[in-house]
């Protein structure tokens, strides 16, 4: 985790965290498992940060795909955003977000299993909510929204796990259609407890 004990003050007062899941250079720009169409989602993230970052009662995080290059994961989605690498660095449009922010690494495609993680939402004592946006749909953003949404159930805290539909996507090819596993990824979500953020 990358953070200063005025962040984690900061955050223990908020009402609310804008989560933002694996928008890394090694899922839009480069790499293996890139995918430049994801860009198209940036824009509507960047209106949700500028809004967050104005709102001293919602809080920035950032998680970010980071293996070490003897990765378990590998033998499931092949390597990618190896430690030390460019691509487990935030897109440069997002750059400026993370600065006032949390950020917190994972080595799985689940945020909750993020190094310091857990620990951190247990003493974020005012949150309310917590919304998401990032990518992959139907793996980081699933795995994460349900994760955290089974994780304060645990816990028995009633945080609302919110994702926002126009700020998530996934990756096009011929037998994986970026629209209908996002709406599927949605479907689950909800199905699971997790409150889909539609745009009016």
């Amino acid at each position: 985790m990358k953070t200063n004990n005025n962040d984690i003050e900061k955050l223990r007062r908020v009402k609310e965290l804008l989560i933002t899941i694996d928008m890394v250079n090694g899922f839009v720009k480069e790499g293996p498992l890139a995918a430049p169409s994801i860009m198209r989602v940036v824009p509507r993230q960047i209106e949700l940060l500028e809004e967050a970052s104005k709102d001293d009662k919602t809080g920035i995080v950032f998680v970010r795909d980071s293996h070490p290059i003897d990765a378990v994961e590998f033998k499931t989605y092949g390597p990618h955003c190896i430690e030390g690498t460019k691509e487990t660095e935030v897109i440069d449009e997002l750059k400026k977000y993370e600065k006032v922010g949390l950020t917190y690494f994972k080595n799985s495609t689940n945020l909750m299993y993020a190094l310091g993680l857990q620990q951190d939402l247990i003493r974020f004592f005012n949150l309310e909510r917590i919304r998401l946006m990032g990518c992959l749909s139907e793996v980081c953003v699933e795995n994460g929204a349900i994760g955290l949404r089974t994780f304060f159930d645990q816990i028995n805290r009633d945080v609302e796990v919110c994702v926002h539909e126009d700020a998530i996507d996934t990756f096009d090819a011929p037998l994986h259609n970026a629209d209908l596993r996002t709406k599927e990824a949605l479907n689950k979500m909800e199905a699971n407890g997790v409150k889909v953020l539609r745009r009016k």
